[in-house]
C-alpha cells in the first residue's frame, strides 16, 4: 500500500472515530467536524453547570475540616520541604506562612507558589545561623497550620 493510501485509510478511520464519540451521521469531513464541534459545545456547558452546581453547594456550607490547608514537612539534611495545598486561596495566607516561618527562625531558601485558584506553596527552609533552639518537623507543620488557623 503507498503512502497515500495509507494516510487516507488513516484519516478515514478517524473520521470514523469522530463519527463514533459524537453521534454524528454527517459523511464528508467538514459535516462531522461541525458536528464535534457543535458536540465539543454541549460538553462545555454541561462541564460549567456541574462546576456552577457544586461551586453553589460548596458555598453555601459552612467552613468545615475538609477546607483546611494540607500540610506536609519533611526533614532535609539542612532545613525542611514545606509543602501546603488548598482547594480555595485565601486572600493572606502566603504572609501568615511566611510570617510562621519567621518566627521559628526559618529563612526561605527556595519557594513555588501558585495563588490562582487554590493556593499551593513548596518551599525550602533552612534553620537561621542565629537558631539556638533545633526545631523538628512536626514544630514546622503545627506553626503553620497555626498561621493559618489565626487568619480566619
Amino acid at each position: 500500500m503507498s503512502s497515500r493510501g495509507r494516510k487516507k485509510a488513516a484519516m478515514q478511520r478517524m473520521l470514523q472515530q469522530l463519527r463514533t464519540a459524537t453521534n454524528s451521521s454527517a459523511m464528508n469531513k467538514a459535516s462531522i467536524i461541525v458536528d464535534a464541534t457543535k458536540y465539543m459545545e454541549e460538553l462545555k456547558q454541561k462541564v460549567e453547570g456541574i462546576n456552577s452546581e457544586l461551586g453553589t453547594v460548596g458555598s453555601s456550607s459552612s467552613t468545615s475540616q475538609d477546607e483546611l490547608p494540607m500540610v506536609t514537612v519533611e526533614t532535609l539534611e539542612r532545613g525542611f520541604l514545606i509543602n501546603v495545598f488548598s482547594e480555595r486561596n485565601c486572600p493572606g495566607m502566603l504572609v501568615a506562612i511566611l510570617e510562621a516561618f519567621e518566627e521559628l527562625g526559618l529563612d526561605v531558601l527556595d519557594a513555588r507558589v501558585s495563588c490562582e485558584d487554590n493556593f499551593q506553596l513548596e518551599a525550602v527552609g533552612g534553620e537561621g545561623q542565629d537558631q539556638k533552639e533545633s526545631i523538628d518537623a512536626q514544630v514546622v507543620k503545627q506553626a503553620v497550620l497555626q498561621a493559618i488557623n489565626n487568619m480566619n
